[in-house]
């Protein structure tokens, strides 16, 4: 494909990823009556759903990252130039955003609405690297072993981590900062947008790096 259909590919996928994560976050605060559990489900299902649909629409086209982290292990793994994994971060954050705003319109939200909710600490740091490194195990993992279940291995994944991570499995730094700017169930607060993505992307280094070695062909090590 060529660079601008896969630019397009990544932003169009982050948009419709991060409309998903906040629009339903949005409308499961308006329908589970205050319970915070139903609230979480409501945000979960939808984002495993649709990372399905993404990945399986936009992976022939662009690989579906639609998160710079994947991008940099595709990058070290040397599967995407320098070049075009720069384009492609541009195109996944500008995506997110956008995303955003269209949630908000959608439900009649202020559309500019810089998040409150402090989401710091160890525990939400360490939560941020094993969602990470979990996700890129399992692309990395999926890749070598059974390409084609990518998409719901990735969409269960997610699902499973919003649970099982103390910071309900951002792994994304463009989602990151896309939802820092939606004072809404999903939103982080700004102030913490950095050291999550820190995090995030030192996690999917050493992830590369240890995935790389666990996968080896033993006949070429």
């Amino acid at each position: 494909m060529t660079l601008d259909r896969r630019l397009m590919a990544e932003w169009l996928g982050t948009f419709s990823l991060l409309a998903t994560v906040v629009g339903s976050g949005i409308m499961a605060e308006r329908l589970a009556g205050g319970n915070v559990a139903v609230v979480l489900l409501g945000n979960t299902i939808p984002t495993g759903a649709i990372l399905v649909v993404l990945i399986t629409v936009f992976g022939p086209i662009s690989g579906a990252h639609f998160n710079p982290a994947v991008t940099l292990s595709f990058e070290l793994r040397r599967d995407i130039s320098p070049r075009d994994a720069g384009l492609y971060v541009v195109a996944q954050i500008f995506g997110g955003l956008v995303g955003v705003l269209a949630a908000h319109v959608m439900f009649e939200h202020r559309l500019i609405d810089p998040s409150t909710t402090a989401r710091g600490g160890i525990g939400q740091w360490t939560g941020e690297f094993v969602a990470t490194f979990g996700l890129i195990g399992t692309i990395l993992a999926c890749l070598k072993a059974r390409p084609t279940a990518v998409p719901m291995a990735v969409g269960l994944y997610i699902t499973a981590a919003y649970w099982f991570t103390s910071s309900t499995s951002f792994a994304n730094p463009a989602v990151t900062i896309a939802r820092g700017f939606s004072n809404t169930f999903a939103g982080i607060a700004p102030t913490d947008v950095a050291a999550f993505i820190a995090v995030q992307l030192l996690a999917a280094v050493l992830a590369t790096w240890f995935f790389r070695w666990m996968l080896e062909d033993p006949a070429h090590g």
